[in-house]
């Protein structure tokens, strides 16, 4: 097999996307590990992680790479987290965030047994909270199922400094049921436009259905 970086630490093997892996035999959720090229890699399924749906679907701009400091909001059990572990290698650091307190139990124990992974059991609406464990960070991203997805994100934009980036997946079905997604997405875009500019959006069928990935930039 021979593996092509696509990103820094993102890479295709066979086609499909992966990250080396930093825990060597080591699963997360049970993804397949393949060797190419004389390492370990892990397959990364875009059915169960959006930044991954995200590159298949064309995201041109990518700023989590090798080094870089990640807050996560809505780290849930840790899946893409574990690949931004990959990419962001012994030399970054990604802080958790996570409400639910039966996630963070399963997180916590992936994040054993990667040292960059820091795990944090609170609301991401209380910033104060872990403002001064995390301090400032490269690159802001959010996966949060909540009606006020918009306000949490533009509370958590003051861990990033101008220019730097926000990924964030918009759920359209957490904001309104009853409102087009359309209407959903929009709407979102221009509630947080006075903090962020817009990079790229990407739709994510087929891979999750009513949502909107949005690639932002610190005003």
């Amino acid at each position: 097999m021979i593996a092509k970086e696509i990103f820094n630490g993102v890479f295709k093997v066979n086609g499909k996307l992966a990250t080396i892996n930093m825990v060597q035999g080591e699963k997360v959720y049970g993804e397949d590990l393949v060797k190419a090229d004389g390492k370990e890699y892990r397959l990364w399924n875009p059915y169960r992680s959006k930044l991954a749906a995200a590159m298949l679907k064309g995201m041109k701009h990518m700023q989590i790479k090798n080094g870089s400091k990640v807050l996560y909001l809505g780290a849930a059990t840790g899946t893409t987290c574990s690949h931004i572990s990959d990419i962001i290698s012994a030399d970054g650091e990604i802080y958790c965030v996570e409400i639910s307190e039966r996630s963070v139990r399963d997180l916590i124990r992936v994040c054993e047994k990667r040292e960059n992974m820091l795990p944090i059991l609170e609301d991401a609406r209380k910033t104060d909270k872990y403002a001064e464990e995390i301090g400032m960070v490269d690159v802001l991203y959010q996966d949060i199922a909540a009606r006020d997805q918009a306000q949490m994100l533009i509370e958590n934009s003051r861990f990033i400094g101008k220019g730097c980036y926000a990924y964030v997946a918009i759920k359209s079905q957490s904001i309104s049921v009853s409102k087009n997604p359309k209407v959903v997405y929009r709407e979102f875009l221009k509630e947080v436009s006075g903090t962020f500019e817009v990079v790229e959006t990407m739709d994510l069928m087929p891979f999750d259905r009513m949502h909107l990935f949005a690639v932002l930039k610190k005003r």
